[in-house]
């Protein structure tokens, strides 16, 4: 009771009241001075704001208090050892994973660019115009991204003898033709074949195939008959009629690989002359007495006999294999007059000349060629060296579209 009174005394006591006063003062002032004085902080993460105020020293002092852990490949604004101002801003973007694929070959990277482009950037990883990535450069970079890169290379095509070197990253042959806008015929062939992939080193060859029509004259040799003739002096021969050669049409249809001739088969034959037979007569008549003319006369009154032989079965004594080529009398090259070396008349005789080496053929020889018939070796060339035949012929056109084949050549004794 005693104690309560004295309290009582104490608490009315102006000066004790006086002193409460002036504490409580005191620390509301002390209180307000101690939150005035913390910094005022921004922390942004992954674009999201935290306001703090606090009486941290450093910004890694900061984070802790707000329980922010930096990772190893993560982009922070300030070094955390540096010291906490009012109004400071702290940038703190964490690193996502982004794995790259280059032709099947993974490989992890952790980054805080924005896109692709600045990420490859960063990273050093250099492109070709003909890689492909199958990402855009503006793709924003997500946690785990996969990033697929093909590296291209240089394959060779080979098309019908000419080579050209293509860039690609792969696929088939099929796509890299189509990418290259190269068609293939019907007949063409493709090697390797057009579902095959394509790898580094990998050479594409294209053999262009055409069936073209081809045709060619042909002389048909006449034959020779002989004719017994009791009024001919036996061992003396008389021609009663010349023979002509007939002319026959051969229809070939000629396959060519790369525009060289590899096959030709024969499909029809028309018949433009009939050759016509040389008839020579042949003596019998045996000199005799003239007491037994009248009955020699009289036993030649049969029918006389006849037999028949090839005109013009010479027989060969060499037989060549050549390369022919054909030309025409009025080439650019040509003197225009139609004469060969040898001063053979082209125009006037169109058919049945040949030029050639003459060291190897002499001018002069007849010749029989395959598919061209019998010819002479009347001229020479420029070009026509060793092994090589030129066959002339009627026509221009004829002669373009004849090519260059291998033929047998015969040389005629």
């Amino acid at each position: 009771m005693k104690r309560l009174l004295n309290l009582k005394r104490i608490l009315q006591n102006k000066d004790f009241k006086y002193a409460i006063s002036l504490f409580v003062i005191i620390g509301f002032i002390c209180f307000s001075f101690y939150e005035l004085s913390k910094a005022e902080v921004t922390v942004v993460q992954n674009d999201e704001e935290t306001t703090v105020h606090t009486h941290a020293k450093t910004v890694g002092d900061v984070l802790n208090e707000l329980a922010i852990d930096v990772g190893e490949h993560d982009k922070l604004s300030h070094e955390q050892s540096d010291h906490v101002n009012s109004g400071m801003q702290i940038e703190h973007t964490i690193a996502k994973e982004v794995v790259v694929n280059v032709d099947g070959e993974k490989q992890s990277y952790y980054t805080t660019a924005d896109n692709v482009e600045v990420f490859l950037a960063e990273q050093n990883i250099e492109l070709t115009k003909n890689d492909h990535i199958k990402q855009s450069m503006d793709t924003n970079i997500e946690d785990n991204l996969e990033i697929n890169i093909e590296k291209a290379f240089q394959i060779t095509i080979n098309d019908g003898g000419e080579e050209k070197q293509v860039w690609t990253t792969g696929g088939t042959v099929k796509n890299l033709l189509a990418s290259e806008e190269i068609e293939i015929g019907e007949l063409d062939r493709v090697e390797p074949k057009q579902s095959a992939s394509i790898s580094e080193g990998t050479a594409v060859n294209i053999t262009r195939v055409e069936k073209v029509k081809d045709v060619e004259e042909e002389e048909v040799d006449y034959k020779v008959v002989k004719r017994s003739d009791n009024s001919l002096t036996k061992g003396k021969e008389e021609v009663v009629s010349e023979g002509e050669t007939g002319v026959v049409e051969k229809h070939y249809e000629v396959v060519l690989e790369n525009g060289e001739e590899v096959s030709r088969e024969l499909v029809k034959e028309n018949v433009k002359k009939e050759s016509k037979e040389r008839i020579v007569a042949i003596g019998t008549k045996v000199s005799q007495p003239a007491t037994t003319i009248t009955t020699a006369s009289a036993a030649t009154n049969s029918t006389p006999s006849e037999t028949v032989s090839r005109g013009k079965e010479e027989e060969s004594s060499k037989t060549l294999y050549m390369k022919a080529t054909a030309y025409n009398w009025d080439c650019a090259t040509c003197d225009g007059r139609g004469l060969t070396s040898t001063g053979y008349n082209l125009k006037a005789n169109p058919n049945g000349v040949v030029a050639v080496d003459p060291s190897v053929i002499p001018l002069g020889t007849k010749v029989w060629v395959e598919g061209y018939g019998y010819a002479i070796a009347r001229d020479t060339g420029g070009n026509i060296k060793g092994n090589k035949i030129d066959l002339h012929m009627s026509t221009k056109q004829k002669a373009a579209s004849y090519g260059s084949r291998t033929v047998k050549v015969k040389i005629i004794d």
